[in-house]
């Protein structure tokens, strides 16, 4: 499959990055909802669909054969769903491949409250290891495993910390843009254009932290939590304290999935586009010393999730492919 290259009119990354959530095509998917609890008594919403019959495939070379049961399971970003572009890309794909998929919403995301004052965030491999787990019991196939953005570093993380042990729960797994460095990130994104989208974020997770707090009083500050204007703060006075960190800093040194790449021994595609305004070139880790499973692909483009193509609306359709290619004949060997 032919490596990325963005089109002329859409050399800026932030033009890939917006144009690829806000005026790109959305496949039509319909899903059927799964009610999760976890080992500790939460709830989550898993949105499931059944790959297309082989004959029914628009191209007869990339569906799955029939005894080769396949089922991917993706894990959004942050504050993303099954509704996100990235999402209804994968998931028509897959299935049109003849795979069955499963978007796994984190908890308090898709529309489904949680019961726990705990929410989600981008270091919780303990949460990424008993779902895959359960799905592992549920599906004797091939089990692939998809990240994208925050959902690839709690993936790329839990790869890395389960090493060789990782190869009986998954078959082999794709981080899309995972922020290596987690305070890279978030002093990326705290000045500059980049303001953004840390407006665009902080619009649902001031809200949600606010009605975490009413629902379970002395979470945090309630007046920290309206001044925050970038992740620095907001993972300071929200992130850490409600998920048992000391500190921002805590936070970020203990959940970056960089550190944790070198102990992967899965089969493992990452892809990180040098000019992704979230993930900052220079917080990347180098492909050198990485184990011969591991690959580490930084193309010039793509934007933060973004990879489109044509006009507008934008096409989408590149990192789909892309994945499940990769994941495809990664199970050829």
């Amino acid at each position: 499959m032919q490596a990325y290259r963005a089109p002329r009119w859409a050399s800026n990354a932030h033009v890939q990055t917006v144009v690829a959530s806000r005026l790109s095509k959305k496949p039509g998917v319909i899903y059927r909802r799964e009610i999760w609890e976890s080992p500790d008594e939460d709830v989550l919403a898993v949105d499931a669909v059944d790959g297309i019959k082989t004959s029914e495939a628009s191209n007869t070379e990339t569906a799955a054969a029939p005894t080769q049961a396949i089922h991917l399971v993706l894990f959004h970003g942050l504050e993303g769903s099954a509704q996100s572009h990235y999402s209804l890309a994968i998931m028509h794909e897959a299935t049109r491949r003849g795979w069955s998929a499963s978007v796994v919403h984190f908890r308090g995301c898709g529309g489904l409250r949680n019961r726990k004052p705990r929410a989600y965030h981008s270091g919780d491999s303990r949460e990424i290891d008993w779902i895959l787990r359960r799905f592992r019991s549920k599906h004797q196939g091939l089990l692939f495993a998809v990240g994208i953005s925050l959902g690839a570093n709690a993936l790329l993380k839990w790869l890395g910390e389960q090493g060789h042990e990782a190869s009986t729960v998954v078959d082999a797994v794709v981080g899309i843009c995972p922020p290596q460095d987690l305070r890279a990130g978030a002093y990326a994104l705290a000045s500059g254009i980049n303001l953004m989208y840390m407006r665009y974020f902080l619009h649902s997770l001031i809200p949600n932290a606010l009605e975490r707090l009413e629902r379970f009083p002395g979470l945090y500050d309630r007046d920290n939590i309206i001044r925050s204007k970038t992740f620095i703060e907001f993972d300071e006075y929200v992130t850490a304290p409600l998920h048992g960190f000391k500190s921002a800093e805590h936070y970020w040194a203990s959940s970056s999935c960089g550190p944790w790449l070198e102990a992967i021994r899965s089969p493992c595609l990452v892809i990180n586009p040098l000019n992704d305004p979230f993930v900052p070139a220079h917080s990347l880790r180098p492909p050198a010393g990485m184990h011969p499973k591991l690959k580490l692909a930084y193309p010039r483009d793509g934007g933060h999730v973004g990879f489109i193509e044509g006009g507008i609306p934008a096409s989408i359709a590149w990192m789909p492919r892309k994945i499940c290619s990769w994941l495809e004949a990664s199970a050829r060997g």
